[in-house]
């Protein structure tokens, strides 16, 4: 398994607008606006790109075997550090390696207390982030659309023994 995370600046926007433009894929973002060309495509990658120098993170293009498979990260949401993920159709077996890599991002190189995952309605499978330890954590409206919280705390450092 080879997972590597990359800057969206250097993925080609072709790639970016073809997931973007996908409607197995914009099914599941709500926040979506209809088709995604060059020039909002570009507007995009920068105002994510942006978010590393507000933020000190942001969303990664991602590559899995040196393919692009889709975009992740995190993003700055209110207080929160919100995990996101959008996978190309033929990557979607992978997003529970991919949401662990950047969990292990976000509480070690970062050293976030928590991160959460916001999803629509329409993803009925949710447990998987379960397994992975995530907890319900109510609902939120963004631009009128609405989402289901879930939220990760950090792991809290061993006790140190005496």
């Amino acid at each position: 398994m080879h997972i590597e995370l990359v800057r969206l600046s250097d993925v080609g926007l072709a790639k970016i607008m073809a997931l973007h433009n996908d409607p197995r894929v914009i099914r599941h973002m709500p926040l979506a606006r209809g088709n995604v060309d060059t020039s909002a495509c570009r507007r995009w990658v920068e105002s994510k790109e942006r978010q590393w120098e507000e933020n000190g993170y942001g969303p990664w293009a991602i590559l899995i075997h040196g393919e692009f498979a889709g975009w992740g990260g995190l993003q700055r949401e209110g207080r929160d550090a919100d995990l996101a993920l959008v996978l190309a159709p033929e990557y979607w077996g992978w997003g529970r390696s991919i949401c662990e890599k950047i969990i292990e991002v976000a509480f070690g190189e970062l050293g976030l207390e928590s991160v959460t995952a916001l999803l629509p309605p329409s993803r009925a499978r949710t447990r998987g982030m379960l397994r992975m330890g995530f907890q319900a954590d109510g609902q939120v409206r963004i631009s009128g659309s609405l989402f289901d919280r879930y939220r990760l705390h950090a792991p809290k450092p061993d006790a140190v023994k005496r």
